[in-house]
């Protein structure tokens, strides 16, 4: 561990009235990894890659609050995004067929809080091609983490979006290749990243633990912890900084897992 200075036809519920544990000011405390084409929602805020038709990032703030209510996913439909141009936007046409889950990145279960912040994880903006195997087992395990961390930390900020990551091919050189799905080519990303921001309960700080899972299945035999990768790494790959917003807001009490959490260096 590095230590820098210090669907159903019922209707659904009304939400009950709350102060809003996923309002803008409050999931952007730790600034934004990237300022292109930002959009807030009742849940999170992304920022949108018209080229992918994917999110490049987006951060949701995880607490007991947010975690606690009566929305059910029963209620909910992925929807196309008309904040999105016709040209630039995914549709469920585009994913039908194609062998690929409407993978969240902002995960519904994460926003029980309001049946209106549950909705609007189901814009397609806000999910990615992913491999069915890796969406439903060892993914969902990454997610069930995060929400298991809010009993640890005051709160838990989540930044989670795609990459395209280059890789050998036979002639020695390194390429980026990617599938695309539907008549709109929606980008399938080859891998995934999470990073999360964990604030801890004393007022001392943050710790900083970052994730890339590849795009395929993975048995869950393998410990998540085997994900873990150094910040620099999901920076360097995604064109997005963390770490500088981070040590501006905390004044440099910032811990960063690259390892294993319970094997830190």
């Amino acid at each position: 561990m590095l230590l820098l200075p210090s669907k159903e036809s019922s209707a659904a519920p009304p939400s009950p009235p709350c102060v809003s544990p996923g309002s803008s000011g409050a999931v952007m405390k730790y600034g934004f990894p990237s300022l292109g084409n930002i959009k807030t929602r009742e849940s999170y805020v992304t920022s949108y890659d018209a080229r992918t038709r994917t999110a490049s990032w987006v951060i949701e703030r995880l607490n007991p609050a947010s975690l606690s209510g009566l929305s059910d996913r029963k209620y909910c439909e992925f929807k196309e995004d008309d904040s999105v141009h016709v040209f630039h936007r995914a549709t469920n046409a585009d994913y039908k067929g194609s062998g690929f889950d409407r993978g969240h990145l902002a995960a519904a279960a994460n926003h029980k809080w309001s049946q209106k912040a549950m909705d609007d994880t189901f814009y397609l903006s806000n999910v990615a091609p992913q491999n069915p195997h890796l969406n439903q087992n060892t993914w969902n395990n990454l997610e069930k983490l995060c929400r298991s961390l809010t009993k640890r930390y005051l709160n838990v900020y989540v930044c989670t979006g795609p990459l395209y990551l280059p890789r050998q091919e036979a002639d020695g050189k390194l390429y980026v290749r990617y599938q695309v799905i539907g008549r709109n080519h929606i980008a399938v990303p080859t891998h995934f990243f999470k990073v999360l921001i964990l604030e801890q309960a004393d007022g001392k700080g943050v710790e900083l633990r970052s994730y890339v899972l590849p795009n395929e299945p993975i048995s869950e035999q393998v410990p998540l912890e085997r994900f873990l990768v150094p910040i620099e790494t999901i920076e360097r790959a995604s064109g997005l900084l963390f770490v500088p917003n981070i040590m501006k807001r905390t004044g440099g009490g910032v811990r960063i897992t690259a390892g294993s959490p319970e094997h830190d260096t």
